[in-house]
């Protein structure tokens, strides 16, 4: 955790911080002037219509795009990541919307993709596998992912335990941030209930949350922060005290009632526009 110490305070560094960030295809922008910052221990929830620029930014934080003006910060240094590799080391994991598995490999083998316990040294070094079983159930366990067979082929998952087991993966690993692009194909309440449950334990593991959703209640179930796109850019940057969750969803809806609402909260929240 990296802090900076101001006079007799220290205040503690976003782990992910936007600064005037604009990415560009050709001549297009796909986010421009893009301001927002990720606390570690928080959920920031991106909310905005399809073309809002939420896939640019999870490839921004994934390392698949890249911006042409702004800062992206980590841990308040710049950074400008040229691979999905870089982005990873940086300690930021990506779980995708429609993701992938390996579906004849068991559920142990896709939770440790090429970093599987060993034992034993040189010629008699070996795959530690009953470490690797019991270390895949226990970190299912700890996001709500019960009762799974480790040694199953990972075709036999339901989606949200797919994307659960990417979270779980993701804090065995040590990841700092995790950013959930949210599945397209619509899941049941169960399982978008273990979704939500993996990313609130995420939260409380400390690390930063970006959770891209076109689901105002859900936002407004775990979140702490709103980030509303349009066209790019930032239409608003909400708290949870800020609005209910009637409020999310009409801003959802657009329109000049979006631009009012935002105009209005501003107004009575100055401190909205700083951040």
């Amino acid at each position: 955790m990296t802090t900076l110490a101001t006079g007799s305070t220290t205040a503690r560094l976003p782990v992910l911080d936007l600064r005037g960030v604009t990415v560009r295809y050709g001549n297009v922008a796909a986010l421009s002037r893009v301001t927002a910052t990720l606390p570690a221990g928080e959920i920031t929830c991106v909310l905005g219509e399809n073309g809002s620029g939420k896939s640019t930014l999870v490839a921004l934080l994934s390392g698949l795009a890249r911006h042409v003006e702004g800062k992206l910060m980590v841990d308040g240094e710049p950074v400008r990541f040229r691979s999905p590799r870089q982005a990873r080391a940086a300690g930021i994991a990506t779980v995708w919307q429609d993701l992938a598995v390996a579906p004849l490999l068991s559920v142990w083998r896709n939770f440790f993709l090429g970093a599987e316990p060993s034992r034993g040294h040189g010629p008699l070094r070996r795959l530690d596998l009953e470490r690797a079983r019991a270390t895949t159930v226990s970190a299912l366990a700890r996001v709500g992912v019960m009762g799974l067979d480790p040694d199953a082929p990972a075709s036999t998952l339901r989606p949200g335990e797919r994307q659960s087991l990417a979270i779980a993966r993701a804090l065995h690993f040590g990841a700092r941030a995790l950013v959930v692009d949210e599945p397209t194909a619509p899941l049941a309440v169960p399982q978008q209930t273990l979704l939500l449950q993996s990313i609130v334990t995420a939260r409380s593991q400390g690390l930063a949350v970006l959770l891209v959703t076109n689901t105002p209640r859900y936002a407004h179930l775990v979140g702490d922060r709103f980030l509303l796109l349009a066209h790019g850019q930032v239409a608003g940057t909400l708290t949870r005290e800020d609005v209910d969750v009637a409020d999310l969803t009409r801003l959802m809806a657009g329109g000049e009632e979006f631009s009012a609402l935002t105009a209005a909260l501003t107004a009575l929240h100055p401190e909205l526009g700083e951040r």
